[in-house]
């Protein structure tokens, strides 16, 4: 009986002195990484003292080098992390060690190397799988996701799929980082995995989707700045403006941390805009102007929104400005960009009356005249709008403003063998005006010429069917 006692109580101190040797393990760790990092003045002599007392100890070894590395001491940091190895060659996480101290010099094929050792002392590490994954990425995606599937062979409760989409994620493959997070519990998610799924589905624009994965890490964290960023964008996106300006207020005024880009308050000018008010809207516009931006070519696109802004606020005189100040931004601008001054030139005309309207027409024309100057590909685009213009200038066509415009287009367009829809509509609108001028100066014969030919065109088109029946019965 006295024999089963002390047994009993044998067995009792064995099993109480593991966690105890575990618990002694991290005290000695977290000791030893205050004293490295305090670094007195006898720390090599403390440091030789901790090694002798526990060479045969990787798990210490391994933290010592783990504190080196912390602390940006690569040097030691391996030293200790070889430690570990000569204690125990099979000990995973100093091969981790040696893996992180890889990557952080930039040397992925030696990181992976020692990722795949951590692999093989330690099948069920899953820090070795995702480590080795991480860096793998970088040469193939697919290979760092097949790693994450062995980690699932051997640690089925581990979320591999939301590691996978991480992956794809930062592969910037969004589609298969879509897969992948929709077959992960969303409510298991870290927090960075649902900001990249949420991203993902942004820049696939399934604003829809997104907006809800982004509702549910509020859910949890209701003042995280890249979750109310995320819902302000994709309210945005959906026009739903009135939310969008509710999230906007959230992640301005109640999200920690935040740090806010020129892209922020341009999309908050967005939002303002989409409600319909413009003059908040031009202040984030101005707002977005004095951040920080990456190239010449995002703040040009700024400046454009800006001109935008003020448009729609119908601050036509400032909209101009501001859009030539865009035409200087940009490094090269293209037809586009020259063709959006004419049109605001245009639209400024049409709310103006007398000499200044015409003023501002004349400005339109000549912005268009310039195109194919600048753009031989855009002569027919061109003259087009430099004949309308002209039309504009001339409403009861008296003049005959666009009359040589309007035959110079036609001139181009029909001696080809086959017309597109677009050619045939212009072609349409320059018969009717050479029709009408005709008429309006009495000359029903060569206005019936072009009533005619827009019939060739469009044999049900009532405008020239009703012009040759009342030119017919006068006749």
């Amino acid at each position: 009986m006295k024999k089963t006692k002390h047994l009993l109580i044998g067995a009792m101190l064995i099993s109480l002195s593991m966690p105890v040797t575990a618990q002694d393990n991290k005290a000695q760790i977290d000791e030893i990484a205050s004293i490295i990092k305090s670094n007195p003045a006898d720390l090599a002599k403390q440091m030789k003292d901790f090694y002798k007392k526990n060479k045969k100890n990787p798990e210490v070894l391994c933290g010592i080098g783990r504190a080196y590395y912390d602390l940006k001491d690569t040097l030691n940091a391996k030293v200790y992390a070889d430690y570990a190895l000569k204690a125990n060659d099979q000990y995973s996480p100093a091969y981790i060690l040696l893996g992180d101290l890889a990557a952080r010099a930039n040397n992925g094929g030696e990181a992976a190397r020692n990722y795949e050792m951590a692999i093989y002392a330690d099948p069920k590490n899953p820090d070795a799988y995702i480590k080795y994954a991480n860096v793998y990425r970088k040469v193939s995606p697919q290979g760092a996701v097949d790693k994450l599937e062995e980690l699932r062979s051997q640690r089925p409760d581990i979320a591999v799929d939301a590691l996978k989409g991480r992956i794809y994620y930062s592969s910037n493959e969004f589609e298969k980082a879509i897969e992948s997070f929709r077959k992960a519990d969303i409510n298991a998610m870290e927090e960075a995995d649902l900001t990249s799924f949420a991203m993902s589905l942004w820049f696939s624009q399934k604003y829809d989707e997104s907006l809800k994965v982004v509702q549910a890490g509020l859910k949890k964290n209701p003042r995280d700045a890249a979750y109310n960023r995320l819902a302000f964008f994709n309210c945005t996106d959906l026009k739903d403006y009135d939310n969008a300006l509710i999230y906007a207020d959230a992640l301005f005024n109640k999200s920690d941390s935040a740090k806010f880009s020129y892209f922020d308050y341009t999309y908050y000018g967005n939002a303002l805009s989409g409600a319909k008010k413009h003059t908040e809207a031009i202040d984030m516009y101005k707002k977005a102007l004095e951040q920080n931006f990456e190239d010449k070519t995002k703040r040009a696109g700024v400046i454009k929104q800006l001109s935008e802004g003020y448009k729609q606020n119908d601050d036509y005189e400032n909209a101009i400005n501001t859009y030539q100040e865009f035409l200087n931004a940009v490094e090269t601008p293209q037809a586009n960009d020259i063709v959006g001054l004419a049109q605001l030139y245009t639209q400024y005309a049409n709310t103006l009356e007398g000499d200044a309207r015409k003023d501002m027409f004349k400005k339109a024309e000549s912005t268009y005249a310039g195109l194919k100057e600048k753009f031989p590909d855009a002569e027919e685009y061109s003259i087009f709008w430099v004949a309308r213009i002209n039309s504009y200038m001339d409403p009861e066509t008296t003049e005959g403003l666009a009359k040589p415009y309007y035959e110079q287009l036609a001139a181009i367009i029909e001696p080809r063998a086959e017309k597109s829809s677009s050619d045939k509509a212009r072609l349409i609108e320059c018969y009717r005006y050479l029709g009408y001028f005709n008429l309006v100066k009495d000359d029903r014969d060569a206005a019936d010429v072009y009533w005619n030919k827009i019939l060739e065109l469009d044999p049900e088109n009532e405008i020239a069917k009703q012009a040759l029946s009342i030119s017919n019965k006068k006749k």
